[in-house]
């Protein structure tokens, strides 16, 4: 095991600030991530670096001794650093943004080629998210869930709306009868008995779609998992089966007529969708160019 060039950054910074909260804030991560770099360095060494009072972390002996070692080489790799970034990658910063495989295959996956920034995309559930965004390991995140992180805002951009579909070869008029006599019981028994598809990540949709529009969990298991919900509607795509997904990602496969919207619901179940960041960073001028490219597209299939 060797130790994390991280770490030393963040011990140095504690040392030259006094307070976990300062050094997070020179760093641009959480508190919660400063503390998770000094606990791993602490782990790493086998001594403790600083006594903890309320006001100021103080360094211990271990602790000036480590400060005095590690002062010179990081100042140097600091200064090499800009030296080299600015000859030979002026411009380009690396920004890293979370959101789920669909939501970049529909809104960015065009525009990388364009963007005079370098970008990592990373995909997983959205409690993760929020978590890397936090400990600065993101730097976006676009979510319909919002975190009680301090360290994070949120600002709403656009809704999905999550709706019933069906292959176009499912033979639906007696359910969508059903769904508009609201005859839920009857219909909630048809569905019961059709094949469905959902995917590992995204349970969620069903059970709240069944929750708000039938009063009553899914007591079902969807026959197929697949990888994602492209994999759904490709699946679903000129034949049989049931899935709830959001609106966006199905409205082209509806136009084309591969497969059919069934209902929405008397009462639409909808989610909104969220830029997530870190209140500070040094990334603005990236992040506000990515969230142009989302409220774009999202402007766009509004007015359709």
């Amino acid at each position: 095991m060797r130790w994390n060039l991280e770490w030393l950054r963040t011990f140095k910074a504690i040392y030259e600030t006094g307070t976990l909260s300062a050094a997070a804030q020179e760093l641009f991560i959480s508190q919660p991530g400063v503390s998770l770099h000094l606990n791993s360095l602490e782990g790493f060494t086998g001594y403790k670096l600083f006594d903890r009072s309320a006001r100021k972390m103080v360094p211990t002996e271990k602790g000036k001794i480590l400060y005095n070692f590690i002062f010179d080489p990081l100042k140097k790799l600091e200064s090499g650093e800009q030296h080299f970034q600015r000859r030979s990658n002026e411009e380009r910063s690396t920004v890293s943004v979370g959101m789920c495989f669909e939501t970049f295959q529909y809104t960015l996956e065009e525009h990388i080629r364009e963007l005079p920034f370098n970008l990592i995309i990373k995909f997983g559930d959205y409690p993760k998210m929020q978590q890397d965004l936090d400990n600065g390991l993101l730097d976006l995140i676009v979510t319909p869930q919002k975190g009680a992180q301090q360290n994070l805002q949120y600002v709403p951009f656009s809704k999905e709306r999550v709706v019933l579909i069906a292959g176009n070869e499912t033979k639906v008029t007696e359910l969508k009868t059903l769904l508009g006599e609201g005859r839920f019981q009857e219909a909630i028994h048809v569905l019961k008995n059709e094949l469905w598809y959902s995917t590992a990540a995204d349970m969620e949709h069903l059970r709240n779609f069944w929750i708000k529009h039938f009063g009553q969990h899914p007591d079902f298991s969807p026959n197929y998992i697949v990888p994602n919900i492209s994999s759904i509607i490709r699946c679903l795509s000129n034949g049989k089966g049931f899935s709830v997904v959001p609106d966006f990602l199905c409205r082209d496969a509806i136009a084309a007529g591969d497969i059919q919207l069934v209902w929405e619901g008397n009462v639409p179940l909808e989610n909104t969708l969220y830029f997530g960041t870190r209140k500070k960073t040094i990334y603005d001028k990236e992040i506000q160019r990515l969230q142009l490219l989302f409220k774009a597209k999202w402007d766009v299939e509004d007015a359709r």
